[in-house]
């Protein structure tokens, strides 16, 4: 008679013998190509990035006639919008003391900051103001060209400014400007 503990028998408690599992490779041959591939976006990435900002610098270079505009008057301003954040506004004066008409200015507005980081560079184009009530509408200078000898008022508008921001009052450095 064979007992419960019997192996010979095959029962429900009897071991079998069975060989190990090789292990799967593949699951970790999938894990890291995926790393590969992700590390490989994100050098490619930003590398872009440099290569787009280096680009964004040299284009930023001032344009040759920017030492006949002055800008000037700074004043600025903050503002909460609709949905609860914060613009911030610069008003100021541009003066045409050149002898061309002005169509056109992109702008470089440089927020610096007291903790060492580089400082928030924001290219834009230039907006005239043009009437102030009931509220202030702004225009592109094409709309209203800048002659020689004339001073028009401007506002550029920023939705975001780093919060290392040393609320100093911003450069604002004329880099493209459109003549005739």
């Amino acid at each position: 008679m064979s007992s419960a503990g019997d192996s010979g028998a095959g029962g429900f408690l009897s071991e079998k013998k069975t060989q190990p599992e090789g292990r799967s490779w593949l699951p970790w041959i999938i894990a890291g190509a995926v790393v590969v591939v992700v590390l490989g976006l994100i050098l490619v990435s930003s590398h872009r990035e440099r290569a787009a900002q280096r680009a964004e610098n040299a284009s930023q270079a001032p344009d040759p006639y920017a030492g006949q505009l002055s800008i000037g008057n700074l004043q600025m301003s903050e503002a909460t919008n609709f949905a609860g954040g914060k613009v911030t506004y610069v008003d100021g004066t541009i003066t045409n003391k050149g002898d061309k008409t002005v169509t056109g200015v992109n702008v470089v507005v440089t927020f610096k900051n007291d903790i060492g980081e580089p400082p928030q560079k924001i290219p834009m184009p230039l907006r005239l103001i043009r009437t102030r009530e009931p509220y202030v509408d702004i225009e592109p200078v094409s709309a209203e060209p800048l002659k020689p000898g004339e001073t028009h008022e401007f506002r550029l508008i920023f939705d975001h400014v780093s919060p290392t921001w040393n609320r100093q009052y911003p450069a604002v450095e004329a880099t493209h400007i459109q003549t005739r």
